[in-house]
């Protein structure tokens, strides 16, 4: 499978990441030989995670930055570049909802704060678009490498009470899509961008939408198995394949995909 799907000696941008996903994506990079570098604005928990990961015996390095902030990013590339002298690969991670942009199931759209609707907006889908444009423009000029960006069923398919994350994803989904034919268009077929939609994964930020305290399964989780074919909710690691494979030589004539990985969410009409 590594000599398949080879990415050693690549070296992988992993944004937001040490959160429960990015850490889990940039554990897995970094044992399959790639160099990883892991971004995010805690440098206490980045640190933590790469000496973790040079235990195992991989290559990682913390660099601070802010998805939102464009001199943050800059700085970082020139960072990235004299440490590892190039960009193969960005995973854009960072992202998540924002607790007063989430409707409780009594609560009228119109009550919504719009300042926590801004939030969510510019978290998810500039938090995705500034690392593309920045660290894109390396592959750009190399003529070379695979963006990987995080949708979510809920661009796919409407899901009650998280209007703002789903508009940020469902723009996600389309400038995917765009980037995709535009990296094709003027800098040949060796740039590829695509998105994975991730199912239903129990994290930190929905736990306590899906866990009762208990322990027990609240309504909204009994809604989701519903409705997936698999019965069960998704185990992180079970994302690393999807984007190890989209990293790799075998993708290179994917590019501008969307591709769920949900246990059959998307496919099943509940009948």
């Amino acid at each position: 499978m590594k000599e398949q799907f080879d990415i050693e000696g690549q070296v992988a941008i992993v944004t937001g990441g040490y959160g429960v996903l990015g850490s889990s994506i940039a554990r897995h990079l970094a044992r399959q030989g790639a160099k990883v570098a892991i971004l995010g604005r805690s440098a206490e928990k980045g640190e933590k995670l790469v000496a973790e990961i040079r235990e195992e015996g991989g290559d990682a390095t913390f660099f601070k930055a802010d998805v939102m902030s464009i001199a943050s990013l800059e700085q970082s590339k020139k960072d990235i570049l004299a440490w590892y002298r190039t960009i193969d690969i960005l995973v854009n991670v960072a992202g998540g909802n924002v607790p007063g942009a989430t409707l409780a199931p009594d609560q009228p759209f119109f009550d919504m704060k719009l300042e926590d609707w801004d939030k969510v907006i510019d978290l998810n889908m500039n938090g995705t678009v500034y690392p593309c444009q920045i660290f894109g423009s390396v592959m750009a000029e190399k003529k070379s490498g695979s963006i990987i960006n995080i949708s979510s069923m809920a661009a796919l398919s409407a899901i009650t009470r998280v209007p703002g994350y789903s508009a940020a994803k469902s723009a996600i989904t389309n400038f995917t899509q765009w980037l995709a034919c535009e990296m094709a268009l003027k800098y040949g077929d060796g740039v590829r961008v695509n998105a994975i939609a991730p199912g239903f994964f129990i994290g930190d930020q929905n736990r306590a939408v899906l866990i009762n305290p208990d322990g027990s399964l609240t309504e909204r989780s009994g809604k989701i198995l519903a409705k997936t074919p698999m019965k069960r909710f998704g185990d992180i690691t079970e994302l690393n394949g999807i984007i190890q494979f989209l990293c790799s030589s075998s993708a290179s004539f994917i590019t501008g995909t969307v591709i769920p990985v949900d246990g059959g969410f998307i496919a099943f009409s509940g009948v």
